[in-house]
């Protein structure tokens, strides 16, 4: 079934054109709000507003695009709008754990690159991450990254650019381990 056709089928309120429609996009859709997130929980309910969304607003879509792009970017509006929240709770709370460090220097120990990676990844600002995972992960191209986030090609890859740079900043100290 063609896009066209499936949509028309999903705004005629056929069930099954609208499980073909989620079923064909919810893995992409949730690795996204997984990477971005990094908590299965907070992915899931990413994922599950991002469709009540789309299935919401369906009748919006204008075909400019193709439908898992405009679907990306009302995702990548669902996980920004998430993030934005759980920024804004989480900076009022203080971890239990975290009251038993105040007054002591923490052990300095040589982290793994792996968990230095993700760590660096997940500094990034949130555009700059939302770039770099669309392309270098998920492998988007910088067309469909613009049509997702509503940006011209030029600002993704120069978030991009940005991005990888700030990662090589953060993991310099690795280099030397992986010349040859």
């Amino acid at each position: 079934m063609d896009e066209r056709t499936m949509i028309a089928a999903v705004l005629a309120g056929d069930s099954a054109a609208e499980q073909a429609l989620y079923e064909a996009h919810v893995d992409r859709v949730y690795r996204l709000a997984y990477r971005m997130t990094g908590d299965d929980t907070l992915a899931q309910d990413c994922t599950q507003d991002t469709f009540v969304r789309v299935f919401d607003r369906l009748g919006d879509f204008r075909g400019d695009a193709a439908l898992g792009t405009w679907i990306h970017a009302v995702a990548t509006t669902v996980i920004l709008n998430c993030l934005r929240t759980v920024k804004r709770l989480r900076g009022r709370e203080m971890p239990e754990d975290a009251a038993m460090d105040i007054g002591h220097a923490p052990r300095a120990t040589e982290p793994d690159l792996k968990r230095r990676l993700r760590d660096a990844i997940d500094g990034l600002p949130d555009k700059l991450r939302m770039v770099f995972l669309m392309h270098d992960v998920e492998g988007y191209t910088h067309e469909e990254i613009g049509g997702a986030l509503g940006v011209p090609v030029g600002t993704s890859k120069a978030q991009l650019f940005r991005a990888r740079a700030r990662l090589r900043d953060a993991l310099a100290d690795f280099a030397g381990e992986w010349a040859v």
